[in-house]
């Protein structure tokens, strides 16, 4: 266990170079922090709640095209170059390439979220804000990003293209996060269907994170999730390198 943990760091911690060799990864950190500091600055008016929770609430929305942007090329370039075949010959599984790579993913996005230290530092510096809400936002955050890179990665594993991989990790992202919440409100779907739909919404999931409150179940959610999506990159990922 402990050979496959270094293994598959080592191979993470390439990944992550790469990542910050890629043009496409330096445009979302540019992106992102652009974004955010124009979203801080219009919640940032006197007389307002000393909270970053709009911030992040709005941080979610970024990530459902930021994430699916980094992991795009992940495996979908792979495929294209023909280099999917070496893995074959490589002493590693499947499913420490997937973890490496998402881990890789999830690094970057975690060195992405930065610029929100610094507009907590802002805050700070001009109020008095509960530090509750800051740290399970943060953390509600990278449970998301977690979650949200898993799905672009399994995306990513299902096709050479780096456009349809993008477009349906976007797709899939999109219903989870706000699509569920829409459909569980249509007047066709049962009420029972439509309760589980509602417990399946990533934003509902991470309110509570933003609010200050951890919810067991709403970390189960992301936890399983992220699993799941992870799982399915993994035999995606088979099915083309022993094709």
């Amino acid at each position: 266990m402990i050979r496959w943990l270094l293994v598959t760091a080592t191979l993470a911690r390439r990944e992550l170079a790469s990542l910050f060799c890629s043009a496409v990864a330096y445009a979302v950190l540019a992106v992102f922090a652009l974004a955010t500091s124009l979203l801080f600055l219009a919640d940032f008016q006197p007389g307002a709640a000393a909270s970053l929770t709009p911030l992040f609430e709005s941080v979610v929305w970024l990530l459902v095209f930021l994430a699916p942007a980094l992991s795009m090329r992940l495996l979908s370039e792979e495929y294209a170059r023909g280099t999917v075949e070496r893995l074959a010959t490589w002493p590693v599984s499947e499913a420490q390439v997937v973890v490496a790579k998402w881990a890789a993913t999830v690094a970057f996005l975690a060195v992405l979220g930065t610029p929100l230290l610094a507009h907590a530092g802002v805050l700070e510096w001009f109020a008095d804000p509960d530090p509750g809400p800051l740290f399970t936002g943060l953390a509600g955050l990278l449970a998301v990003a977690s979650l949200y890179a898993a799905i672009g990665l399994a995306a990513s594993a299902a096709t050479a293209s780096q456009a349809v991989a993008f477009l349906v990790a976007v797709l899939v992202i999109c219903l989870l996060t706000f699509g569920l919440y829409f459909l569980a409100d249509a007047g066709f779907v049962p009420p029972a269907v439509g309760a589980v739909m509602r417990a399946g919404n990533v934003n509902a999931r991470f309110s509570g994170f933003a609010r200050g409150l951890v919810d067991l179940q709403d970390a189960a959610y992301f936890a399983a999730g992220t699993t799941l999506a992870l799982f399915a990159a993994v035999r995606l990922l088979e099915s083309r390198r022993w094709a």
